[in-house]
């Protein structure tokens, strides 16, 4: 009777992982800038995805925008290797 159980519970681990991959990217994408200042401390609201966006919400306010500190002190990505010569 619980032969199946085993193989139902293997089947919604797979879709469960399968289903992080995808938001975790796109987390990643949307909060490369942040409104800073008195109302919103440090690093701040960070959900916004350019500059110009950051900017537009900032407008009439004391707030400013920065880069994302996740994002200004993470390594940065080397590329292949190329022969300099």
């Amino acid at each position: 009777m619980h032969w199946y159980v085993c193989p139902a519970v293997l089947l919604a681990t797979v879709a469960l992982v399968g289903s992080i991959g995808p938001a975790a990217a796109q987390d990643r994408i949307q909060d490369r800038f942040c409104l800073q200042g008195r109302q919103w401390g440090y690093p701040g609201n960070c959900q916004f995805s350019s500059y110009a966006q950051c900017m537009a919400t900032a407008s009439g306010t004391d707030a400013y925008c920065g880069i994302n500190p996740q994002y200004a002190f993470a390594p940065q990505r080397r590329g292949p290797y190329r022969d300099r010569y």
